[in-house]
């Protein structure tokens, strides 16, 4: 099946290399001749706009232009840093998410601005998104220092807050220290990696049950990896969160290879996901709740 993914990067000019590597953000391009080996049929460009995690970061003007240029295969969300407009908890940020909305942008993220879930900062932030009824795609960081990413500590506390005192936001996790708590066995030691074994319900699965705002980006190897390191367990949350869950990939570079999709064909034609789950988690969520039509 042609999937829709909800996570990518890319950049219109060739970025400087990525901090500790020689490897470089795409262009579309690459990013096209991938989505051809991978059978993906639209992706959802998400502009980095802060300087916590690039060396390069990038507008949301490029952005748009390259969706334009895309021949209708890319769509985008903008991004905007928290501390925009006036580092001010009262920035009128609905103003500039106005602006983009207009234009076309589809969502918020990836929001990856080192500072923790409940700061005034970010609480402004999700203000203005559920205003403008437009989702966020966020990051979890597990320090203040050193990372990137919203900050919050074992167990998502801070997450739960913005949760309840958002209800009408959609939030969408994502990164290493989200995926990690799919597992109640989580420690602060192994929040930042990729951990294996069975899993033992945790709180990203407490706080999906308990939250229908709180959606999942299946993207990169730590979304991946959760569903996967415990098969039986993956399919059964797959099949219990099907309108929420996402397919993505998070590629940023020509070396990577993410075996989302390939996975997620493999376990519907073993029977162990569900026609309509398979479907779902594919593309049809994205259909539903971002883009609202069908291709």
């Amino acid at each position: 099946m042609k999937k829709i993914d909800i996570h990518m990067h890319c950049f219109k000019h060739r970025p400087l290399p990525l901090i500790g590597t020689e490897n470089t953000i795409m262009i579309p391009d690459e990013v096209f001749a991938l989505y051809d080996e991978m059978e993906v049929e639209h992706g959802i460009l998400l502009p980095i706009v802060s300087p916590d995690c690039s060396t390069s970061v990038q507008g949301n003007e490029e952005v748009e232009e390259i969706c334009q240029n895309s021949g209708g295969r890319l769509l985008w969300f903008c991004n905007i840093d928290p501390r925009n407009y006036s580092n001010s908890p009262d920035s009128d940020l609905s103003r500039m998410l106005k602006a983009y909305k207009a234009r076309g942008a589809l969502g918020v993220g990836e929001i990856v601005s080192n500072l923790p879930f409940d700061d005034p900062l970010m609480e402004n932030l999700f203000f203005h998104c559920q205003k403008q009824k437009m989702p966020v795609l966020f990051h979890i960081a597990p320090e203040r220092v050193g990372y990137y990413g919203i900050y919050d500590e074992v167990g998502l506390y801070r997450l739960e807050k913005e949760l309840v005192k958002f209800p009408e936001l959609m939030f969408i996790g994502h990164s290493q220290p989200f995926w990690a708590e799919i597992s109640s066995n989580v420690t602060s030691e192994s929040r930042n990696t990729y951990p294996q074994g069975n899993v033992a319900p945790g709180r990203v699965v407490e706080l999906m049950r308990k939250y229908p705002n709180l959606h999942g980006d299946l993207s990169a190897n730590s979304g991946f990896n959760a569903v996967k390191r415990d098969e039986a367990f993956g399919c059964s949350f797959i099949e219990e969160f099907q309108d929420r869950l996402f397919f993505g990939t998070d590629i940023c570079t020509a070396a990577q290879r993410i075996g989302l999709s390939a996975w997620l064909d493999e376990k519907y034609a073993e029977g162990k996901i569900s026609k309509d789950a398979y479907y779902k988690v594919s593309r049809g969520n994205a259909e539903r709740l971002l883009l609202k039509k069908s291709f």
